[in-house]
């Protein structure tokens, strides 16, 4: 059989769990021999579905045998996954919705399918997080996602779903990068009205922008001179970042959210070396770090000996 081909496209080469969707990947490609072309998209809808398209519909190179694909936007690029399908190309959606694919699979029989993190869980874990952290309630300052960004959205449901009754938050934009959370978060503790408001967690979609919400406060020391007592959580718990933070008591909570593209690539070659079509929808399993017990028995801890 001639070895497969597969294009894998993620939305840029910054964030800390696109670069580890990378890894995951690349290491599966070795494993199952296998050839993997990577492109980021920069945080761009377009551009994307451009270097998608031009690797479904490449005239000089073989086409891949599968496209898999994170997407940049708002969008899940259902014209592109239908130019690969009807050219007997595999699709594969990582973490976002996707309800075009039970079409193509009856339509063409190709391996369609969607591997996602259940990110409404993802939030309802850091409403629990944030329930154990803050007991009393309280503000917190909430990092999201971009608007367009269904699993920003769902994640912001699930949050709101079960943090404590007496905490609200403030939220404020950015996406999915350190630098662009800082910048948010810097602007925001500018304003004479930030000043004026307790802040009693800081909360982010993910890891990095905790970390770039962190930089932020430690920028304007002078303005929150009681920025070092926030608890900082984030999303993606990641060994290398998030949990290599959370070591160092940079991050008080976070969430694994285990990567799923290195599954993607498995699950495509089994389905293409079978002819057998896959789940159409895939869930990873999202946790608590540290779990819910230990965090709230550390808040106790810690609040005990304030007194």
């Amino acid at each position: 059989m001639k070895k497969l081909r597969f294009l894998l496209s993620l939305t840029n080469d910054v964030n800390d769990y696109q670069v580890e969707q990378v890894n995951a990947a690349r290491h599966a490609a070795r494993r199952l021999n296998i050839d993997l072309d990577v492109t980021h998209a920069d945080n761009d809808g377009i551009r994307q579905s451009q270097q998608l398209l031009a690797g479904v519909q490449t005239t000089v190179d073989t086409p891949p045998n599968a496209i898999i694909f994170e997407p940049a936007g708002s969008t899940s690029h259902p014209q592109v996954a239908r130019a690969a399908a009807s050219a007997g190309i595999g699709v594969a959606v990582l973490n976002h919705d996707a309800d075009y694919l039970g079409a193509l699979r009856r339509e063409f029989q190709v391996p369609a399918f969607a591997i996602t993190s259940d990110h409404k869980e993802v939030g309802r874990i850091q409403g629990q997080q944030l329930r154990a952290l803050l007991p009393n309630g309280g503000t917190v300052l909430y990092i999201q996602g971009p608007a367009e960004s269904p699993a920003a959205r769902q994640r912001y449901a699930g949050t709101v779903e079960t943090k404590p009754e007496n905490a609200s938050l403030r939220t404020l934009k950015a996406h999915w990068t350190e630098a662009s959370a800082r910048k948010a978060v810097y602007s925001w503790l500018q304003l004479p009205t930030s000043r004026q408001l307790q802040i009693s967690a800081v909360c982010a979609q993910d890891d990095s922008m905790a970390m770039g919400a962190r930089k932020a406060f430690e920028e304007c020391a002078d303005l929150r001179r009681d920025w070092r007592a926030l608890p900082f959580l984030g999303c993606d718990g990641l060994p290398s970042t998030g949990q290599t933070w959370l070591h160092h008591n940079l991050l008080a909570a976070t969430v694994y959210i285990p990567p799923n593209a290195g599954l993607a690539i498995e699950m495509m070659v089994k389905a293409i070396e079978t002819a057998k079509l896959p789940s159409e929808l895939t869930f990873t399993q999202a946790k608590s770090l540290p779990a819910l017990d230990q965090l709230a028995s550390r808040a106790n801890s810690a609040r005990a000996g304030s007194r």
